[in-house]
C-alpha cells in the first residue's frame, strides 16, 4: 500500500527534525543527564514536530541501549514505537477521548508497570480538548507518577491548558519552520524520489505549507500526482490555486497607471475563471505586506517567504511606489479581506475595494498641498518627527473660477450661473461703506430675488465673528430660511457664516447683545479672511473659520 510522503519520511531521531533546535538540544542534554522529567507539553502551530518528536523522546527512553540521544532504530522497542503498535507507548487523540470517564481509565492504567520497556510514555494529542473536570481529575497524577511514567501533552493552544497543569510540566514551544529550511527539506525529498522540481515550484509549495512541514508534504504529494516526475511553478500554483506574481502585479499596474477601468477587469477575469474572490484579497494583502517589506528591506531580506527571483521581481515593483502609499495599500487590502468574509455580494466588495485602492493611490502628502498653496517647494518633515505616514489630502488644482458644484447649485435654486471671474464669482464688487444688509439687499435686487430683498429689507443683520444675526418678523422667516438665501450669503460675504434667525416686530428693535470687542473682532476676522493665502487654503480644504485672534493682542 502506497505510504504518503509525510509518513515515508518522518523523523526518527532528534537529527531529522528541520528546526526546532531549542528543543531537540533541551531534551538531548536532559537525557544524557538522567535528568528526564515525569511531564512536558510541546505546543506550537500544525506540522510542526510536536507528536514526532514525543515519540522520538518515547525511543529514546526505552531502546535497549538507552536511555540514549540516538537511539538504535533496530531493537523491537524502537521498531514497534514506530509503528504504534507497542503497549508501552499509548497516544490518546483527546479530541475524542477528553472526558472524565477517560481521564479516570488512564489513572488506573498508570499504576501499572510497563510490560516490557523502561518506561511507559502517555502521548495525548490535542491536550487542550480536556474538559476541565478530566483535567481535575488527572491533576494529582501528573504531579507525583510513578516513576516508570511519563506524561507528553501536545498542543496547539498552549493557553487553553490549565495553569495548575502547566506548571507541573516543562513546556516547549515549537516554531514555525523557516522558509528556506522547509524547501531544502522538500529538494532532498524530491530527490530520493526522484522527482524533478524547480525551485520557484518548491517555493509556491513551501509558501503553501506556511510553516508547517506537514501541510508542504502534503502539498507536494498532490503536486507529484497531478504533475508527475517534473514540477513546474505555473501547474503547482493552479492545482493550489494559488496566484502567480503576473496576475497579482495587473492590481499594482493599474495603481500606478490610477486605471479603475483595469480593476474592474482583473475581477471579471478572476469570475471568469471561478477563482475564490476571498482568497484573492487574503493573497492581495499577502502580496502588498511582501512589496512593502521588500521597500523597506531591500529584496534580499530573509522576511518574505519568496524565491530569490520573486524577491528581486518585488524588489522591482516596490520601488514604483513610496511606503506611505503600500502602507496605505496593505490597511485597505486587510480591511477589505476582512469584509469579504461576511458579504453577500463578493464581487461588488471586491470591486468597489480595488476602485479605493486607486483613489487612495491620487492622494498627496498635506506638505505637499500646503506647499502648492504657498507657492514654495515642498519640504519634507524630519525623519525625527515623523512617527508614521503623513496624512492626505485630496491633489486639487487652485480654483480660478467656480467650481462645478457652486454652477449645479445656482442652476437649482435659479441664481444665473457664475462667470470665470476669479476666487468667487459670484460676489459683486465690494462696497466698502455699505453694511451687510445694503450689500445683502442690493445683490438680490440685482439678480432678481425681490421676495428676499425685501425680507432682508425689513430686517436688521449684524454679523459677530462667524454668525450673521438676522433680526426679523415672522412672516419672512421661510424666505430666510430657503436655500438660495444661503447661496447669496456665501456669494456676498466670500466666507461661510452661520444663520441665526430671530423673530422682531420692527426693524428699529435692538439687536442681539453682542460683546463689546465685536466690532473689533469683526474687524480681525475681515482682515484674515481677506487675505489671498487664506482664501486659497479654504478652497482646497474648505471647513470653517469660527475665531479670529490678533496674536499681536497681550490676552487678559
Amino acid at each position: 500500500m502506497y505510504q504518503v510522503i509525510a509518513r515515508k519520511y518522518r523523523p526518527q531521531t532528534f537529527h531529522d527534525v528541520v528546526n526546532q533546535e531549542h528543543v531537540k538540544t533541551t531534551l538531548e542534554n536532559a537525557i544524557a543527564q538522567n535528568r528526564i522529567g515525569h511531564g512536558y507539553i510541546f505546543s506550537g502551530q500544525r506540522g510542526t514536530g510536536k507528536t514526532t518528536v514525543a515519540r522520538i523522546l518515547a525511543r529514546c527512553l526505552n531502546c535497549v541501549e538507552g536511555p540514549t540521544a540516538t537511539p538504535c532504530g533496530v531493537c523491537a522497542s524502537c521498531l514497534e514505537i514506530t509503528s504504534g503498535g507497542t503497549v508501552d507507548v499509548i497516544e490518546i487523540d483527546a479530541a475524542s477521548n477528553r472526558g472524565i470517564n477517560e481521564m479516570r481509565e488512564l489513572r488506573e492504567n498508570v499504576r501499572y508497570r510497563p510490560a516490557r520497556d523502561r518506561y511507559k510514555v502517555f502521548i495525548i494529542d490535542e491536550a487542550h480538548q480536556i474538559t476541565s473536570e478530566a483535567f481535575n481529575a488527572l491533576l494529582k497524577t501528573i504531579e507525583e507518577p510513578p516513576e516508570w511514567v511519563v506524561f507528553v501533552l501536545c498542543t496547539t493552544e498552549a493557553h487553553k491548558i490549565p495553569a495548575t497543569i502547566a506548571s507541573r510540566c516543562q513546556h516547549f514551544s515549537f516554531r514555525s519552520v523557516d522558509f528556506e529550511d522547509l524547501i531544502a527539506r522538500m529538494a532532498w525529498i524530491c530527490g530520493q524520489e526522484g522527482i524533478e522540481a524547480d525551485p520557484e515550484a518548491l517555493a509556491v509549495l513551501a509558501q503553501a505549507g506556511e510553516g508547517s512541514v506537514r501541510d508542504s508534504l502534503s502539498a507536494l504529494d498532490q503536486a507529484i500526482a497531478c504533475c508527475g516526475q517534473k514540477l513546474n511553478a505555473a501547474a503547482v500554483r493552479a492545482l493550489l490555486g494559488a496566484f502567480s506574481l503576473e496576475s497579482l502585479g495587473q492590481v499594482t499596474a493599474a495603481l500606478a497607471d490610477s486605471d479603475p477601468r483595469r480593476m474592474l477587469e482583473v475581477v471579471d477575469e478572476l469570475e471568469r475563471n471561478g477563482h475564490n474572490l476571498q482568497h484573492f484579497s487574503r493573497e492581495l494583502a499577502r502580496y502588498f505586506r511582501n512589496l512593502l517589506v521588500a521597500r523597506i528591506a531591500g529584496s534580499d531580506t530573509r522576511l518574505i517567504a519568496a524565491s530569490a527571483a520573486e524577491r528581486d521581481r518585488l524588489a522591482q515593483i516596490a520601488a514604483r511606489f513610496s511606503e506611505e502609499d503600500l502602507t496605505r495599500y496593505l490597511h485597505l487590502t486587510l480591511e477589505l479581506f476582512r469584509d469579504l468574509q461576511f458579504s453577500l455580494q463578493p464581487r461588488f466588495h471586491l470591486e468597489i475595494g480595488l476602485v479605493r485602492l486607486v483613489h487612495a493611490g491620487r492622494l498627496l502628502p498635506i506638505e505637499q498641498a500646503l506647499a502648492e498653496l504657498g507657492g514654495t517647494e515642498s519640504r519634507p518633515a524630519p525623519a525625527a518627527a515623523r512617527t508614521g505616514p503623513p496624512p492626505r489630502v485630496p491633489a486639487a488644482p487652485l480654483r480660478t473660477g467656480p467650481s462645478p458644484f457652486e454652477v449645479d447649485r445656482a442652476k437649482k435654486s435659479g441664481l444665473p450661473e457664475p462667470q470665470n471671474s476669479g476666487a468667487n464669482a459670484l460676489a459683486p464688487a465690494p462696497l466698502p461703506d455699505a453694511g451687510p444688509g445694503e450689500r445683502l439687499h442690493a445683490w438680490l435686487t440685482e439678480h432678481g430675488l425681490t421676495h428676499l430683498a425685501d425680507a432682508v429689507e425689513n430686517a436688521r443683520i449684524t454679523i459677530v465673528g462667524g454668525d450673521i444675526q438676522i433680526l426679523a418678523p415672522k412672516s419672512y422667516h421661510l424666505y430666510l430660511k430657503d436655500r438660495s438665501f444661503a447661496e447669496a450669503l456665501r456669494a456676498v460675504f466670500s466666507r461661510p457664516l452661520n444663520l441665526k434667525l430671530s423673530a422682531g416686530d420692527s426693524p428699529e428693535a435692538a439687536p442681539p447683545a453682542a460683546p463689546a470687542s465685536a466690532g473689533h473682532a469683526d474687524e480681525a476676522a475681515g482682515r484674515a479672511l481677506a487675505n489671498q493665502e487664506v482664501q486659497r487654503f479654504r478652497e482646497v480644504f474648505g471647513g470653517e473659520v469660527r475665531r479670529v485672534r490678533n496674536l499681536k493682542e497681550q490676552p487678559k
